[in-house]
């Protein structure tokens, strides 16, 4: 039993990075500009069919693709950013919800249509890795380094490159950064151009490890509102932290009980932090 529960522990853990990283392309557009981006989980999916096509038909090693997937996942952040959100960015809540929400089901929609909803695989191994006693799938070890190197590059950018800084400047006071010269509309882009890429990696990285679909996205984009809400809106810190319990959670809890209740684990402690604490492990009282 102590050897599986570690074991168990570890596979979570090692999902759980991933899964913060998720909730992390999430919680920074919020803490940005206060949307909540409700095509988070279709374009997860499109990070995972563009590792899964640039594997199938142009043989690239999958963590190399992730490079080109998250370009592109940039890209079409700024595309989706001055398409469907900048006209709405100072809106009441309930236009960005609509606005993003018609991004996800279009997304959705052009998906089912051209690879309909069946399961696909990224057909790829790196064998098992020796972690001291324990042997973990190299797959899912390599897919959980490249999450952490991705979290620390996003620190680093965030708190040391003049970009990083216009956008934590334009997320505390969006008007003093403008009197400051800060060209907010192109930082806001830039923000969500980030918080895009940061979805289509992670779901690059769950096609190494995961049988996929093109609706797969939407169960990622619900525990990422659990882990964002987890960790304190806004704060992606938080948004990893946040990751690592969920992963836990679903490490440990099949080993006492069946699986099918660790959804309702989940969302038990999503309701329980809205109750006690709202603003999350790692987000201040207003």
């Amino acid at each position: 039993m102590g050897e599986t529960l570690v074991t168990s522990a570890i596979d979570g853990l090692l999902i759980g990075v991933i899964y913060g990283l998720a909730a992390m392309g999430l919680t920074l557009i919020f803490g940005v500009m206060d949307v909540i981006n409700l095509a988070h989980g279709p374009i997860i999916a499109l990070g995972m069919f563009g590792v899964y096509l640039l594997f199938t038909f142009l043989g690239l090693n999958p963590f190399i693709a992730l490079a080109i997937v998250a370009v592109a996942g940039l890209l079409l952040g700024f595309v989706i950013y001055f398409i469907a959100v900048n006209r709405v960015i100072d809106a009441p809540p309930l236009s960005s919800l609509l606005s993003t929400f018609s991004v996800n089901m279009m997304i959705i929609g052009v998906g089912t249509a051209v690879l309909s909803t069946s399961a696909y695989n990224v057909d790829y191994s790196l064998g098992t890795v020796q972690l001291g006693f324990f042997r973990v799938p190299g797959t899912r070890l390599t897919a959980s380094l490249v999450a952490l190197l991705v979290t620390l590059l996003l620190y680093l950018f965030l708190y040391r490159t003049r970009p990083g800084k216009y956008i934590r400047a334009v997320a505390n006071n969006r008007m003093s950064a403008e009197l400051m010269g800060i060209p907010s509309t192109r930082i806001l882009a830039l923000a969500f151009g980030i918080g895009t890429m940061l979805a289509t990696i992670s779901g690059g990285l769950i096609a190494t490890i995961l049988p996929i679909n093109i609706l797969a996205g939407g169960s990622f984009e619900l525990k990422s509102f659990v882990i964002v809400v987890l960790g304190g809106l806004g704060n992606p810190l938080g948004a990893m932290i946040g990751g690592l319990i969920l992963g836990l959670i679903e490490g440990v809890v099949p080993v006492f009980m069946k699986t099918t209740w660790v959804p309702v684990i989940e969302y038990v402690l999503f309701v329980l932090i809205l109750l006690v604490r709202p603003q999350g492990i790692m987000g201040a009282k207003e």
